[in-house]
């Protein structure tokens, strides 16, 4: 059942994340990776959509949005921003996309760079925010993407 309903808010929260603004179409996903083993015994990892997989909680999801500029000029100061569902915990130091600056939320509403990030505790002493606490990730990607460009942007999240 906890499987049905990880694979439903995925599917939830993938729909939202695949969005067209302006120019720039985004495309997410989320998959797993599995060990497989070929012919000849020899293993290596393959990642396979989150629907098509058996997960339960420690696995880690790998969340990619693939954006591209659709449009005749170059797109500047784009922005892809991806929710972290409430049974994720953000895997630290797994953000990749090139030309991006990484910023991460822990109220799902406003963003700065890891080392900025406070919570409060029910003394209401104030602490770092770890990963466990990050709510969202923004990627801003630095240079322009030229028309017709395309790349993508991947971080890891795993089951609680």
């Amino acid at each position: 059942i906890l499987q049905v309903v990880l694979a439903l808010a995925l599917l939830t929260a993938m729909a939202a994340w695949a969005q067209q603004k302006g120019a720039i179409v985004l495309k997410s996903v989320a998959q797993v990776e599995v060990a497989v083993k070929n012919q000849q015994g020899e293993k290596s990892v393959k990642r396979v959509d989150v629907t098509k997989a058996t997960t339960v909680p420690g696995d880690t999801v790998v969340f990619t949005t693939h954006y591209t500029n659709t449009g005749k000029r170059p797109a500047t100061g784009v922005v892809i921003t991806n929710p972290i569902d409430k049974h994720m915990t953000y895997v630290d130091g797994s953000a990749e996309g090139s030309n991006a600056r990484v910023e991460f939320s822990t109220d799902g509403k406003t963003y700065n760079a890891p080392d900025k990030l406070v919570v409060k505790n029910a003394q209401d002493m104030v602490r770092r925010a770890g990963p466990e606490h990050y709510t969202g990730i923004r990627r801003t990607l630095t240079k322009p993407l030229p028309a017709g460009g395309s790349g993508s942007v991947s971080f890891k999240a795993k089951i609680k």
